[in-house]
């Protein structure tokens, strides 16, 4: 026997990212195949960004900025507020995940709602947390639901907006009224991984319009959706000094590298933004054609905000998976809920709706 894990560790449930195109296309003896299951940027890197990133490789034998205090204040200044006011990570995952280290203790409870990122439950369970979760509306969040379901033991409260898997979101009104209902003890994280896909008006900029006004909000960020840099791993955290300060304390050593924070510097140039919104605007021009095509060939879909579109095909969605992997194209399944898939490039697109066909 090779040692004794903690015995938390055999019970957790486990995080399944989606098949490669590659081992899917070796899986079914296919040419090639597409993958559409992890909300990724078809794209590489956007062009100023992949120049900065180049520059910056002959680094690689040196430690990067342990704290990334030049990205911080990028940051700090892209959103008008102090430094100490932002942190990075290894994705907004792993800000999540340092949040988890900083504020549960065992037996303390976390509140989200259910279904949304599958990460919620693994860290809930590593932490020996009790995971309280407020099923959806439809498709979407029950605030007034979450603000019952917490107590004097909860200590995390988790909302993804636009919410993964479902692509919904929450108004920042409901927001600001879900925060001012709640003791402020109660840590509300605000993970914003997909904003920048958000078309509906009625959700603004949560760093101005939600933190000012309720010092126990943060809100997580990512460069690894619009962006495309997914393979590099940051995302970053704004909010009060004494949240960001608990969160920064568990941090591991040099946990962004170089080359990440080169790239995210890079991707706050004005240069790179412009290139950024022609990019995010070509993923939304495209989510509302693959919406419409899917929905005048029968298929519930539900509107999203996000980079992917959702099918609430309930127990249709493991057949629906397998039928489209064994033609090519992978996407993500829920069993028994719905299937997720990423809107791509427009040939993507394309073969991805002339596989799924009429319902």
């Amino acid at each position: 026997m090779s040692g004794r894990p903690r015995a938390v560790v055999d019970g957790l449930p486990q995080y399944k990212p989606g098949k490669s195109a590659a081992q899917a296309a070796a899986d079914h003896q296919l040419d090639e195949a597409i993958k559409l299951a992890s909300n990724e940027s078809s794209y590489g890197p956007l062009p100023s960004v992949l120049a900065a990133i180049v520059s910056e490789a002959n680094a690689l034998n040196r430690y990067p900025d342990h704290r990334g205090q030049a990205v911080r204040d990028a940051l700090a200044n892209k959103h008008s507020v102090d430094v100490n006011q932002v942190t990075v990570g290894c994705g907004s995952v792993g800000l999540l995940q340092q949040a988890f280290m900083a504020y549960v203790d065992a037996g303390d409870e976390v509140v989200y709602p259910w279904r949304s990122f599958e990460v919620h439950p693994v860290f809930s369970a590593i932490a020996e947390a009790k995971a309280v979760t407020v099923p959806l509306d439809g498709q979407s969040f029950d605030l007034e639901a979450v603000a019952a379901a917490v107590t004097d033991q909860t200590k995390l409260v988790i909302l993804s907006t636009p919410n993964n898997p479902t692509g919904t979101v929450c108004s920042t009104e409901d927001l600001n009224h879900l925060l001012g209902s709640i003791n402020s003890e109660v840590v509300v994280i605000i993970d914003e991984a997909y904003l920048e896909f958000v078309t509906d008006e009625s959700v603004a900029n949560a760093v101005t319009e939600i933190l000012p006004h309720h010092s126990n909000a943060a809100v997580f960020r990512t460069f690894s959706k619009a962006y495309g840099l997914a393979n590099l791993r940051v995302g970053y955290a704004v909010g009060h000094p004494e949240v960001i300060g608990a969160i920064d304390k568990v941090a591991l050593p040099f946990l962004v590298n170089g080359l990440a924070q080169t790239a995210v510097l890079a991707s706050l140039e004005p240069q790179a933004e412009t290139e950024l919104k022609a990019r995010v605007d070509e993923v939304i021009t495209e989510r509302s054609r693959v919406s419409t095509e899917l929905e005048a060939q029968g298929w519930p879909v539900t509107p999203s905000q996000a980079n992917f579109v959702w099918l609430p095909v309930e127990e249709q969605a493991g057949a629906l998976f397998q039928r489209l992997e064994s033609m090519g194209v992978v996407t993500r399944p829920f069993e028994n809920e719905g299937l997720r898939v990423t809107v791509g490039s427009p040939a993507e697109n394309d073969r991805f709706l002339e596989v799924i066909g009429p319902r």
